[in-house]
């Protein structure tokens, strides 16, 4: 099986597994071949830049990196590894992931880590991916993102109004 290296950005000297998410912030992963661009297939990203995305900012917190990885037409190098399993793994706890492409049993099993792949059509700049995300939080989000957002606890609850 393939191991992840995860390059995380550590301000107070403490260092845990994945970084503290910031509140109100949607953890968004990148999936990408060079830290620029989203411009890599699920399997075949030999790295995701992980952000925290809220509507006023964003932050990067970590990189995941991955040696052993699937070309863009699915196929491994070495068939029977479980590629996907350990990039599932280092995703966990991220909301959304952008990506040019993914399979379906890939999809399925990031979406049974309650993450909501977006497939993206053609490559653009990660500074991009992020502004049009801050955009829709800072907007009405569609139903998709709200439920994300819920989910996430990333949503202000509205008070209910109490009858006497």
């Amino acid at each position: 099986m393939t191991a992840a290296r995860r390059l995380s950005i550590v301000s107070d000297g403490a260092h845990s597994a994945a970084p503290k998410r910031k509140a109100g912030a949607l953890r968004v992963a990148i999936a990408t071949q060079d830290m620029k661009c989203l411009d890599a297939h699920f399997g075949s990203a030999k790295r995701f830049a992980v952000f925290d995305v809220s509507p006023d900012d964003w932050k990067l917190v970590e990189v995941l990196c991955f040696e052993d990885v699937s070309d863009e037409s699915g196929m491994h190098r070495n068939e029977g590894d479980d590629r996907i399993a350990p990039k599932v793994k280092a995703l966990e706890g991220c909301h959304l992931l952008f990506c040019l492409a993914i399979g379906g049993p890939s999809a399925a099993r990031v979406v049974s880590a309650k993450i909501h792949p977006i497939k993206v059509p053609d490559a653009q700049l990660i500074e991009d991916v992020l502004s049009q995300t801050r955009a829709m939080l800072r907007t009405t989000p569609p139903p998709w993102l709200r439920k994300v957002l819920a989910e996430a606890g990333a949503t202000e609850k509205k008070p209910f109004d109490e009858e006497d």
